[in-house]
């Protein structure tokens, strides 16, 4: 059983090293670092210490990508679909919310600094994930069964 294990744990590995360069998994994990960095600033502090009655449902999610980013420095390829997380939220974001409060003139205060980070992620996403491995293993393989 374990030796199962093992050989398709190094056929994974061997995979992933044969479609994503060494290069590419070094910027993933400076992207997992960067998120651990930026998060742990802005949502830890949060964490720690709120008011008894605060609703915290966004320091909450930003704490549980925080926390998965951890996961992303020693499994880069695996945690993907927190990179893709990051990316279409803030892309949502920017779409549904910044570019028409923008456009109208309307802004919240928090609306710069928003913009700023909400922006960059939007940014910065696309050129860091391997998209050619997200459409051979997200989008062409085979889905799992239902049944």
């Amino acid at each position: 059983m374990s030796t199962t294990a093992a050989n398709a744990s190094t056929a994974v590995t061997d995979v992933v090293e044969s479609e994503i360069s060494l290069t590419r998994l070094y910027v993933l994990r400076a992207t997992y670092l960067l998120l651990i960095v930026g998060l742990g600033a802005m949502i830890v502090p949060s964490l720690l210490s709120h008011e008894p009655m605060a609703r915290g449902v966004i320091p909450s999610l930003l704490g549980a990508v925080w926390a998965l980013a951890f996961l992303g420095l020693r499994y880069p390829v695996q945690m993907l679909p927190l990179l893709l997380f990051e990316f279409v939220w803030k892309a949502i974001w920017l779409i549904a919310y910044g570019v028409p409060q923008w456009a109208s003139g309307q802004l919240p205060p928090t609306f710069a600094e928003d913009f700023q980070n909400i922006a960059l992620g939007v940014i910065l996403m696309p050129l860091v994930i391997p998209w050619g491995y997200v459409y051979r293993h997200y989008i062409r393989q085979p889905a799992n069964r239902w049944r």
